[in-house]
């Protein structure tokens, strides 16, 4: 992690945030509280594979083209061999590599879907779709809450777990997060 914040420092703040927001999701869940950290911990963790992404990608202005997208992709299964290779941190492994699958069986790397992916995952896509949404970056301003949550919600059932969009439309609601 420390290697990939000194290349972007902005991953730094982003992963932070993903955590914490992992950790509000899983404790309006009523989960327990190793289960918790665990999962906040996961969300952090999540885009460590950017470490094998060019930093010319990752900083560019615009839109991606087809080529860049493909290395873009390939951060979850870059963090998945990352994590796997340490006994510490191989617990980890196996969520990064699904953070971006997708209920329906449109994401990526695996197209897996439903209860193929696990809680955690469907968690963690939630809290980075949030974060990327309402954070400027180099190809888009921040959008407000509100047009976070509408696409958020928009996405529910096809993108992301129905239930676990209600407890985080429910947090956000009452400025939980």
């Amino acid at each position: 992690m420390k290697m990939l914040f000194e290349k972007n420092s902005r991953e730094m703040l982003r992963s932070a945030r993903v955590g914490k927001i992992c950790e509000s999701i899983a404790k309006k869940m009523n989960l327990s509280q190793e289960v918790i950290e665990s999962i906040k911990m996961t969300g952090m963790l999540h885009d460590i594979g950017k470490i094998g992404v060019d930093e010319l990608i990752l900083n560019k202005r615009g839109k991606l083209d087809e080529r860049e997208w493909k290395e873009v992709k390939k951060h979850t299964e870059i963090g998945y061999r990352i994590l796997s290779a340490s006994s510490e941190f191989i617990i980890f492994a196996d969520d990064i590599l699904k953070h971006h699958e997708r209920i329906d069986g449109k994401g990526y790397p695996k197209g897996i879907k439903g209860d193929e992916i696990s809680l955690t995952a469907k968690i963690i896509s939630i809290a980075d779709t949030y974060d990327a949404l309402t954070s400027d970056r180099t190809y888009h301003s921040a959008s407000s809450e509100e047009v976070a949550i509408k696409e958020i919600v928009k996405s529910s059932g096809t993108q992301f777990d129905p239930t676990i969009v209600n407890v985080f439309v429910n947090l956000l609601r009452e400025q939980r997060i």
